[in-house]
């Protein structure tokens, strides 16, 4: 449905689907942004969530922790997760947009995956060229794993999108 057509049709907002993010602003906010909302199962099946950082690769979210969390046991048990990412303080998109992926999650700890995941990363997270060199350091443990979120269904907004929605039920006196 387009935005104009949506005006037209709709008068609150009960029906959100209008309201996706296009692929160009999704794949834009991933490149930007490096914190997600990661969530898994625990033993007793409720859902468990934390920040953490990641990079967008290949149409798949890659993060790291150390193997002993217990979200890394949580997902050898179930690999189904979800990944929550919104724009929200990443620099040059626009606010009030979202994505939520649930995906299967794949555990690494081989060196050719680390050999250029933690530089990647590090980089994303960090300007300087000595602390990127220094924080892939760091992330070279004997315990760290690489999680491989691959998403299999997702589920989008764009607050742009209603924004411009709002101010033309606003404009049309409704």
């Amino acid at each position: 449905m387009s935005d104009e057509h949506q005006s037209d049709t709709v008068a609150d907002y009960e029906d959100v689907t209008g309201w996706g993010l296009e692929t160009d602003a999704e794949e834009a906010m991933l490149a930007a942004q490096t914190e997600c909302t990661f969530i898994w199962a625990n033993k007793e099946g409720w859902p468990v969530g934390v920040i953490m950082s990641f990079i967008w690769r290949d149409g798949r979210f890659w993060l790291t922790a150390s193997g002993q969390r217990a979200r890394i046991a949580a997902v050898r048990r179930d690999p189904r997760v979800c990944v929550v990412v919104t724009s929200t303080g990443a620099d040059g998109v626009p606010r009030r947009q979202t994505v939520t992926y649930k995906g299967i999650c794949r555990l690494h700890d081989d060196d050719e995956t680390k050999a250029w995941f933690y530089p990647e990363l590090a980089a994303a997270l960090h300007a300087d060229e000595e602390m990127q060199r220094h924080f892939a350091q760091f992330l070279d443990s004997s315990r760290r794993v690489i999680l491989e979120v691959e998403p299999t269904q997702r589920i989008s907004f764009d607050g742009t999108k209603q924004a411009a929605a709002t101010a033309a039920w606003i404009e049309d006196g409704r």
